[in-house]
């Protein structure tokens, strides 16, 4: 293995970035949809064996005081050699002094506690998706069960559930 960093966009391949993802079961975008997605990105990374792309990883960010991490995917044969930690450090490295948040897989929760990411209780997210990919994320862990609350919730008024969707 010849592994290098790069954090550019400079001679991507967006074939193999696709690949990577696809594999990864993380995107299923086009090579033309991911240069999209990845030039419209703060933070880039893209880890080459030789010139080859093998993992990729991106960020949103102010600059200042926000940032989200996203697509981190690392082709199965390079995992196990610490460059997935390597990637996730190189991220935190250039957002510095910023609150993150990320998506991540149910399976990788503890990777990212080793980070110090903590759950968070009130985190929300919407995908945008078809029904077959919402009952995907679900089955697959992703979300809490609809109106789950916790225990401290149990009997706050402003935590009833009401699927009414105001008028606009």
């Amino acid at each position: 293995m010849n592994i290098s960093y790069q954090f550019t966009l400079d001679h991507v391949n967006w074939q193999e970035v696709s690949d990577v993802l696809r594999r990864s079961q993380l995107s299923d975008h086009t090579p033309d949809e991911q240069k999209t997605i990845f030039t419209n990105s703060s933070i880039v990374l893209f880890v080459l064996d030789d010139q080859k792309i093998v993992g990729v990883a991106r960020a949103l960010s102010d600059g200042i005081c926000q940032g989200a991490i996203y697509n981190v995917a690392l082709d199965d044969p390079y995992q196990g050699y610490g460059i997935g930690r390597i990637m996730i450090q190189k991220l935190l490295d250039r957002m510095k002094g910023q609150n993150i948040i990320l998506y991540t897989h149910p399976k990788t929760v503890a990777l990212y506690e080793k980070f110090g990411f903590r759950r968070s209780k009130t985190a929300m997210c919407y995908f945008d998706t078809d029904p077959e990919q919402l009952e995907w994320l679900d089955n697959t862990g992703f979300f809490l069960p609809q109106e789950y609350r916790f225990e401290d919730e149990y009997d706050r008024e402003d935590m009833k559930y009401t699927k009414k969707v105001p008028e606009i």
